[in-house]
């Protein structure tokens, strides 16, 4: 939200000399984020000027500009070039002096150009900042402005003033209005408070018979409607300009001017948080009625789409059809126009559900949806009615007429049973029940005495106190966030992270520490990707689609997450970043064949689930289990003097499974095998004590080119919960032997079609305990092995409680050849 600071002072008594930065300092301390600070970005001088003389004078590019001689209050008058040719001699205008600076930056110099000195710049409104409108200067006759020659313009179109942005949270919709955010300043600073929507019943009341009906019955049997006002304004003249100090708060506020009406309905909605709608009366066939939306219904809205509706879109519709999507855009058969004579106003109160999915559903967000799905303060409408047609009798020359119309019903607000120690048992501060109830009165808050407490009755425009906890908010809130002491809470014991979330957080530091980046992406992906990831031969296997997904073309929960690393990739090398190293661990969804999952049955609202309702919900969510994911593309190593680029590889891939073995505590073994979007011969099986838990290998090129990766990519995944569960309850460390080890290497030829996996589990076997570890150092097939064969060699290494003789690591080393020749004819290479 964004707060013009002339307009904050209306209602609240900011000091003269309060900087933005002291405005944003109050609001922050009332638990608001500090956005930006917002201003037109000019200095002068910058003046009002009048058109002496002008002279037109064609180029040879075919352009005609005007020499042209303004008095702008000085002994002189001062020669100016301008393009534009919108004006005539005796208008005044904006004249930008040598010196000045408009938004951009764009500063102002005397130049030589067309022939002439041009000694400054006759301003447009976009120039200024006023607008987009760029086709010729701003004649300020055109605004309803005069003023003396030389008067400094910055001032007088409101140019001074800046605004404060602030992030408003979804449950504070009230802030979304000058008039909320007055009232947290106030609250902030002790200043005076001004509410501009304090009236009396006789200065707002609408009048009567304009007719209005809500699908035909009362309004309370239709709660998607709360309250439903409307005016009429007539004899407006739509072509009179919009005053300068409404078109610069508009401006600071983020909206721009569209002309005298509908700037009055967006100031009026900025100003007390209710939305407004303004009709062309003479447009409107009959009464208006509220309903939902018919089956196959559609309307044309202000933005000129098409839209066909659904049946839970909320219309407001005449005799003709629809002529607005309510809460969230008019229609165009309706709509105010130059043409416009009569108006007829609405201010309503909505439901926020309905508003906000129409909103979503037709991905049409608006500044009225905005604040109607946060909730607007249903005392407001009749105000807002009523302060838009005073706007249009005094700005537009309209006059108010006495026929008009309201639809609504008393407001009820439930009392809070606020306990008398709540407070501070939860905040942890000791407040005396003065400031409690204090508190809870500077906000609005009706407070009454009970025998254990209070009795606290939310003011209308706060809907999100709702029990004793948003109260104790409050509070805390009003009387500063810093008076809550910085103390960590002692656990209780047997408490903290579970088994599993240790090793979680094992592998995913050890991953982060092997210089791989975590990469978190979102859970939805098609059907086709979860085909060829989700399964060991692109097999067709269930997947669970969302009922209502955030987007249409992904509307299934993944089987793997590797096409959400895919994404990640091509979006990284789209800009510019072509190395990558990059993992996520998160949960895949694997539905069991043929069993049907999700439920119609809602539990009820405020009643306790039992363990039989539970158990349903839970049966209605397929399987989740966590996975790791890594993704290597590029290069790991740049190019550099004496040595060149060294791309990502298999082997790269392969380290990281045996990082994750480490910080798991497991053994993975490798062997190949295929994935239907892995590449055929550049793909491992992995798993733990003969048990699969995952793969490795090197993407298809047609699936790299899929995804638009422009290179190899190689890919891991692994089942991270299966593989913490096969490692047991713990990982224990191993001690570190304080004996010598002995090395040995052994190279043995075998068949091709033994895999380096089944040979190292028969040297592992017959080496027997003495060996401490076991690694493939080669694999070699060429001269001096027979075709078919393959000669693979092996690193040893063997420790014990003593020192080792050369003869014993011998000894162990043949045990394993042996088994290894019984098992798969194994020769010993020379």
């Amino acid at each position: 939200m964004r707060v013009p600071l002339s307009w904050l002072r209306e209602y609240v008594d900011v000091a003269p000399d309060a900087t933005p930065e002291d405005v944003l300092e109050a609001l922050v301390s009332v638990g608001f984020e500090e956005e930006e600070i917002h201003g037109f970005e000019i200095s002068g001088p910058v003046v009002v000027g009048q058109v002496l003389s002008f002279e037109d004078e064609p180029q040879s590019n075919g352009k005609t500009i005007r020499w042209c001689q303004l008095d702008v209050g000085e002994a002189e008058p001062r020669g100016i070039v301008c393009g534009a040719s919108n004006f005539v001699v005796g208008d005044k205008v904006v004249v930008t002096l040598p010196g000045s600076v408009l938004p951009g930056p764009f500063p102002i110099a005397a130049r030589k150009t067309y022939g002439h000195v041009s000694d400054g710049m006759i301003a447009s409104a976009r120039e200024l900042g006023l607008g987009d409108e760029h086709n010729g200067i701003l004649i300020l006759s055109s605004l309803g402005v005069d003023a003396p020659v030389g008067t400094d313009a910055i001032e007088l179109l409101g140019l001074d003033d800046v605004a404060v942005e602030i992030n408003v949270t979804p449950d504070r919709g009230y802030a979304f209005s000058i008039r909320g955010v007055a009232r947290e300043y106030s609250h902030a600073t002790g200043a005076d408070f001004r509410d501009p929507a304090e009236h009396e019943w006789d200065e707002v009341s609408p009048g009567t018979g304009f007719p209005l009906a809500v699908d035909a019955e009362p309004l309370r049997e239709n709660p998607a409607v709360q309250e439903f006002v409307v005016r009429v304004v007539r004899d407006v003249d739509p072509s009179r300009p919009t005053p300068p100090w409404m078109i610069a708060r508009l401006s600071l506020a983020g909206i721009r001017s569209l002309g005298v009406l509908i700037d009055i309905t967006n100031y009026v909605m900025l100003e007390l948080g209710n939305p407004i709608h303004g009709y062309d009366l003479d447009k409107l066939s009959g009464g208006i009625t509220v309903r939902r939306a018919q089956h196959g219904e559609t309307m044309k809205t202000l933005d000129g789409q098409e839209r066909t509706l659904h049946v839970e879109d909320l219309l407001i519709t005449d005799d003709s059809g629809p002529i607005g999507l309510a809460g969230v855009m008019g229609g165009g058969t309706t709509e105010m126009g130059d043409e416009t004579r009569n108006v007829l106003v609405e201010a309503a109160i909505f439901d926020p559900i309905s508003i906000a999915r129409s909103a979503r559903r037709h991905k049409l967000p608006s500044e009225a949806s905005k604040r109607f799905e946060r909730g607007v303060d249903p005392l407001v409408p009749f105000v807002a009615a009523r302060r838009v047609a005073d706007l249009m009798v005094s700005l537009a020359g309209g006059q108010i007429d006495e026929v008009g119309g309201a639809l609504f019903s008393d407001v009820s607000i439930d009392g809070i049973e606020l306990p008398a120690e709540f407070v501070p048992d939860l905040i942890g501060v000791d407040y005396t029940d003065e400031e409690i109830v204090g508190a809870l009165e500077t906000i609005g808050a009706e407070v009454t005495e009970t025998a254990y407490g209070w009795q606290v009755i939310p003011p209308s425009w706060r809907p999100d106190l709702t029990d004793k906890w948003t109260l104790a908010e409050e509070v805390a809130r009003i009387h500063g966030l810093d008076r809550i002491p910085s103390v960590l809470p002692t656990p209780p014991s047997g408490r903290g992270l579970t088994v599993l979330q240790q090793g979680r957080r094992r592998v995913a530091n050890a991953l982060a520490a092997a210089g791989l980046v975590e990469t978190p992406s979102f859970p939805f992906t098609t059907e086709q990707q979860n085909h060829l990831h989700g399964s060991a031969s692109g097999e067709h296997l269930p997947s669970i689609r969302m009922a209502n997904p955030l987007d249409g073309q992904s509307p299934f929960l993944r089987r793997s997450l590797i096409p959400g690393l895919l994404q990640i990739a091509h979006r990284n090398i789209a800009r510019g970043l072509t190395d990558l190293a990059i993992y996520e661990t998160g949960l895949v969804f694997l539905p069991e064949p043929g069993v049907v999952y999700g439920t119609d049955e809602v539990p009820p609202l405020g009643a306790l689930p039992t363990d039989e309702t539970l158990a349903a919900l839970n049966a209605s969510i397929p399987p989740q289990h966590r996975h790791v994911a890594a993704l290597f593309t590029g290069n790991v190593s740049a190019r550099q003097p004496g040595r060149d680029a060294e791309p990502a590889g298999l082997s790269d891939a392969l380290d990281a499974v045996r990082v994750i073995a480490v910080a798991a505590g497991v053994e993975i073994d490798v062997v190949q095998g295929q994935r239907a979007a892995l590449h055929p011969g550049r793909t491992g099986v992995l798993s733990v004590g003969g048990t699969e838990v995952g793969y490795v290998g090197e993407l298809h090129p047609d699936v790299a080119a899929d995804a638009d990766l422009p290179g190899r990519a190689v890919v891991l995944g692994l089942d991270l919960d299966g593989v913490l569960e096969l490692a047991g309850s713990r990982v224990v460390a191993e001690s570190l032997s304080t004996y010598p080890a002995a090395t040995q290497d052994v190279s043995l030829v075998i068949s091709a079609t033994v895999t380096a996996g089944e040979l190292r589990a028969a040297l592992v076997e017959g080496a027997g305990a003495l060996l401490e570890s076991l690694r493939l150092v080669d694999d070699y097939r060429g001269q001096g092995v027979d075709d078919g064969q393959k000669s693979l060699t092996f690193a040893l290494r063997f420790r014990a409680d003593r020192t080792l003789t050369a003869a014993e690591a011998t000894e162990a080393k043949l045990a394993g050849v042996a088994v290894a020749t019984e098992r798969f004819g194994a020769i010993l290479r020379e």
